[in-house]
Formats: structure tokens, C-alpha cells, sequence
């Protein structure tokens, strides 16, 4: 298994951090969000990382440049990394020929969410906050049926369980050609402005994919500087 790391954006709502460094460069606790990403992936055994870069490219190149932590590095550069993220992911379909961890770059975690997902008996899932209710612009990953059918910022009327996706969705080998599939359809209607989250509509309809529980396990998305405050004050004491 290969991680793909998503970290092209400008990271415009974080501007008064990301004018200087990449969110993926934001230091908390003496150590990069990066070089915790990599020291996780080693912890489950993951030895390899595709970054997928754009912004600020090479401030990222020369904090990690061909790996870590045991973690071994490659680049794939975006040069459209000022549209929907979902370039990002197109960029990687090559990558996507093994199973793959796709990963958000903007999370402090603790390292336990990664292992759940890495150890869940689904060979296709992603993690889910059950205890975030959504109150602005969460994406929420939608079950219905026992299985994930969305990773959406908008709610539907009829779900059994939603929760705040946490970012990371671990896709078996036999899966990977229907996210392509679901990319390309994006692609072709030149939909390139969309999150990768609203281009995989077509990949929850053909793969099943599971999910892991994770409320009460310490994390947190860093979008804005209030964000920054709240990883440094009531995330990172719980996590060494």
C-alpha cells in the first residue's frame, strides 16, 4: 500500500499562515503537519508517500525531500493548484495501481485513527466523527444501507448515520478503477473547480465502502487561524 498526500492548495482561508508556508508546513508542537503524516505512515507500516504538490512547492521539497521516518517520497506537481482539489487526485491516477491511502494534508490526528483505518476488516473505508453534527460547511460522510454513500456539504434528507469525514479514505486495488472512472467523468464535463469529496459520486455508487467510528479520538481540520489556536490548545496535549 502507497499514501497519497494531497498538499497543492493555496490555503486561502488560512492566508495570514499560508502567505508565508504551505498548511502542510504548519509547525505545532515543534514538528511539521508533514513530518507527523510520515511518522504515522511508518507506524502502520506504509513506506511509501506520493505528495502531490503545487503551491509553495519547493518550501515542501526541501522540508521532507526524498523522505523520513522510513517513509520513502515522491512528487507529483499540480499546476492547476488554484482549482478544486479534485486535480490533484486526476493528477495521481497513475498512482492509483495498488491500494491506496488518499489522504487530506491539512489534519492533526492522533495516530490511532490512522491504525483503525489501516486494521478495519473493510478493505474500502474511510473514517467518520459520528459525534459532529454538521453546523457550517463540514463535509459529512453520509451511511445508508450499512455502507458509505456520500462525502457531501450537503445533507440529504434520509441517512442512518453521518458524521465529519476526517480526510483520509483507504481504496483497495479492485476499487481504485471506478474513482478513476468517477474522476473522469468530472474531467470530461470540465468540472475541474470541484473538491475531489463531490467528484467521487459516481465511485460510492459502484464501490462499497465501509467506515470506522472515530468520536472521542482526538483530531482536527486546520482551514482557518482559529483553527491553528484550537490544534495547539485542545488537540495536541492529547496526543503525545
Amino acid at each position: 500500500m502507497k499514501a497519497i498526500l494531497l498538499a497543492a492548495g493555496v490555503g486561502k482561508r488560512l492566508w495570514p499562515v499560508t502567505q508565508h508556508h504551505p498548511k502542510c508546513l504548519i509547525e505545532l508542537g515543534g514538528r511539521t503537519l508533514l513530518l507527523r503524516y510520515l511518522e504515522a505512515l511508518a507506524g502502520v507500516g506504509i513506506k511509501q508517500a506520493v505528495v502531490v504538490v503545487g503551491y509553495k512547492q519547493d518550501m515542501i521539497r526541501a522540508a521532507v525531500g526524498t523522505g523520513g521516518c522510513g517513509v520513502e517520497v515522491r512528487y507529483l506537481v499540480n499546476e492547476q493548484y488554484q482549482r478544486g482539489s479534485m486535480t490533484s487526485l486526476w493528477l495521481a491516477r497513475a498512482e492509483l495501481d495498488d491500494d491506496v491511502l488518499i489522504m487530506d494534508a491539512d489534519v492533526l490526528f492522533h495516530r490511532q485513527l490512522l491504525r483503525r483505518l489501516m486494521e478495519s476488516s473493510w478493505p474500502t473505508a474511510l473514517l467518520l466523527d459520528e459525534t459532529v453534527t454538521q453546523r457550517t460547511e463540514e463535509c459529512m460522510a453520509i451511511v445508508r444501507g450499512g455502507r458509505v454513500v456520500a462525502l457531501t456539504k450537503q445533507m440529504p434528507s434520509r441517512y442512518d448515520l453521518a458524521g465529519e469525514g476526517v480526510g483520509f479514505l483507504k481504496v483497495q486495488r479492485a476499487d481504485t478503477g471506478h474513482m478513476i472512472d468517477s474522476l473522469k467523468t468530472c474531467v470530461d464535463r470540465g468540472e475541474l473547480d470541484k473538491e475531489y469529496e463531490d467528484a467521487l459520486h459516481e465511485f460510492f455508487t459502484r464501490a462499497k465502502v465501509g467506515f470506522e467510528k472515530i468520536g472521542g479520538l482526538p483530531w482536527i481540520e486546520i482551514d482557518f487561524p482559529e483553527d491553528v489556536t484550537r490544534a495547539e490548545r485542545d488537540v495536541l496535549p492529547k496526543l503525545d
